[in-house]
């Protein structure tokens, strides 16, 4: 079996496509009753929200929510919104397929949340081979979200109408962080222990990619100095924006 819907490396494989033939089951028992206003997914009620009104939409209406606050401070408000938004939602969500699968071995427990990820069109995960995912402080994570729905939703809002498809701006920050919020809750709730995820690199800002390191709050930081270091190729200076 070629996985699908997630990209993990080699020695994860198998866990993964048992997760994934689990998922792409769960996804079979669709069904939408319009005439009830009701969506129904493996006997679960879901929502379809339109992808820019939970990124660019809503980080601009809690941004203004603080008219206090100067514009860095009232952008960090918002993000730190969504993010424990997602977060909490990832722990439920990864809570309730634990409880389905009946897994109880950490890295099973993660197997299914990407490939949820997927089916519901936030975005690919591709987890990377440096990876440690540990249930305490060793914790270590570092993996992309190609089609981010959240960077998507920015670079169309930064590009104009017509045949250029080229933005015409770019963020100044990483703004994928319902994407950090949603894979950290659900780590956390599958290893155990307590996780946080930031974005590093992000399409939205002008980067290749939408790159996360996740671990302990009390190491990430540490993380992220060490991979910028080790790689400062991926890094714009400051003057670059």
């Amino acid at each position: 079996m070629t996985l699908k819907s997630v990209r993990v490396p080699k020695d994860m494989e198998p866990l993964f496509e048992k997760a994934e033939k689990f998922v792409e089951d769960y996804f079979k028992g669709f069904s939408h009753n319009m005439g009830q206003g009701v969506l129904n997914i493996g006997g679960e009620r879901y929502i379809l929200v339109r992808a820019s009104s939970m990124s660019v939409e809503f980080f601009e209406y809690i941004k203004g929510m603080y008219p206090g606050l100067n514009e860095i401070e009232a952008a960090e408000a918002s993000a730190s919104i969504l993010f424990d938004m997602a977060h909490a939602i990832g722990k439920a969500d990864a809570m309730d397929f634990h409880r389905r699968m009946g897994v109880t071995d950490p890295v099973a427990k993660l197997s299914s949340g990407p490939i949820h990820f997927a089916y519901t069109g936030w975005a690919l995960v591709d987890i990377f081979p440096e990876s440690r995912p540990s249930p305490d402080e060793n914790y270590y994570l570092i993996y992309d979200h190609p089609n981010s729905f959240e960077a998507d939703s920015w670079i169309k809002k930064n590009t104009p109408p017509g045949e250029n498809k080229d933005p015409v701006l770019r963020t100044d920050i990483p703004v994928c962080f319902m994407n950090a919020g949603y894979s950290s809750g659900w780590c956390e709730q599958s290893f155990d222990v307590e996780l946080k995820a930031e974005e590093i690199l992000c399409r939205a800002q002008g980067d290749d990619c939408c790159r996360f390191i996740m671990g302990h709050p009390k190491r990430l930081q540490g993380y992220i100095q060490e991979y910028k270091k080790a790689h400062p190729e991926l890094f714009r200076k400051a003057d670059d924006f």
